[in-house]
């Protein structure tokens, strides 16, 4: 009873956005309008510091008080020029155009890179959003050069894009993590750039092979499923990121609704969006899901509710869900998704102006097994904070 008045609520709450909208686009364009600002402003003093230093340099996290910088060849090297260009996008202010080509173009090198499956993330959110935004036909080239290498990490035998190296201490031989569902969009593009259509053949492989042994029966997923190369056979399945092999790490979770919400807008096939939607009705219903809509960092962590929240995953579901709302149950799905956005525009989750590093969002986790940037902000929550508030305008202004 609790849970569906809690989803009436929120559905509520959709249907009367909507109808506040319809009645008048100013509440809505006040509240993307200041989250941009804030952004501009944030990010603008975060680029300062770096061009003081007359280096190029890509900020991560906040670390013991200090700032992480990483090299192109780090995982999360994508965000901050993906951030730049939505800010760019967003505000409309031609003085980001420059910062974000520059900060993209040092990732050059990504596009050859083959030493894990995170190619997709580098490249696909820094230069795929700069084609799309200035129509460089260069970058068509990189984005095609990158899938060339992601698909060196295609094993044909087992039908999937190896995420990570194969790993003896753990004995993993071809360690599949549902991160890589994310990194099939850049997939989905080389073919259309380049007319071969390996890359989209490989892509649907990955993605019906992670549906088939990826979700538990009530539609949670494991983080870390190692295969045989040769045969498929699965030999593990465990964690790596979240509490426990059988438990529901939040990120991936997210992960695998918004890596499926984009398989269906490629290729069309329903299977993938009742994938999405399943898998997020597991959090939906959870009796372990907030509130305000932030999950914890995994929703069996041992002491809920004192338990990190995990603003990054926030901030991917909630991007995932206003593309889902554009496809089936609209007021429902952008109804979460505000609730999200709304959430992490908060002073909760929302940095003071100066402060947190010049990150956007606080309140982030990256692996805490391991105490890995434990509860601070981190580059992918604010690229898909800002990736959420794009895709909310673009639906407000229909």
């Amino acid at each position: 009873m609790k849970k569906t008045f809690i989803l009436i609520a929120i559905i509520a709450a959709g249907i009367f956005s909507q109808s506040c909208q319809n009645k008048s686009g100013e509440a809505a364009t006040d509240f993307i309008g200041e989250n941009v600002k804030f952004a501009a402003e944030q990010y603008g003093l975060q680029i300062a510091e770096i061009e003081k230093s007359d280096k190029v340099l890509n900020p991560k996290s906040i670390i013991n008080g200090k700032m992480k910088y990483i090299p192109p060849q780090e995982w999360t090297s994508g965000f901050f020029p993906g951030s730049l260009w939505y800010i760019y996008e967003l505000s409309s202010d031609e003085k980001w155009k420059p910062l974000a080509t520059k900060y993209t173009e040092a990732l050059d090198t990504i596009q050859y890179f083959t030493g894990n499956h995170d190619v997709g993330f580098m490249i696909y959110c820094s230069y795929g959003n700069a084609l799309r935004l200035t129509g460089n036909e260069a970058y068509k080239n990189v984005i095609v050069n990158a899938a060339k290498s992601l698909s060196t990490r295609f094993r044909p035998g087992a039908g999937i894009i190896q995420s990570w190296n194969a790993n003896k201490k753990k004995d993993w031989t071809c360690p599949v993590i549902i991160d890589n569902m994310m990194n099939l969009e850049l997939m989905f593009e080389a073919t259309k750039f380049s007319g071969d259509s390996s890359f989209y053949k490989i892509a649907v492989t990955h993605a019906d092979n992670t549906i088939k042994n990826h979700y538990r029966p009530d539609y949670s997923t494991w983080h870390v499923v190692d295969y045989d190369p040769e045969t498929g056979d699965i030999r593990h399945k465990n964690t790596h990121q979240g509490f426990s092999d059988e438990s529901a790490w939040a990120r991936g979770q997210a992960w695998g609704i918004y890596g499926f919400t984009l398989c269906y807008r490629e290729t069309g096939d329903r299977k993938y969006l009742e994938q999405a939607e399943k898998a997020f009705e597991f959090l939906a219903n959870h009796p372990n899901m907030p509130a305000d809509g932030v999950p914890y960092w995994d929703f069996n962590a041992p002491n809920i509710p004192n338990e990190n929240r995990d603003a990054s995953t926030a901030a991917i579901l909630a991007s995932a869900l206003y593309e889902m709302s554009t496809y089936d149950k609209s007021e429902y799905y952008k109804g979460w998704a505000d609730k999200i956005v709304q959430s992490l525009s908060s002073a909760e989750y929302r940095a003071n102006l100066g402060e947190n590093g010049h990150f956007i969002l606080k309140h982030s986790v990256g692996s805490l097994p391991h105490n890995s940037e434990v509860d601070v902000p981190l580059n992918y929550a604010d690229y898909y904070f800002l990736e959420a508030l794009k895709r909310k305008r673009d639906l407000e202004r229909k």
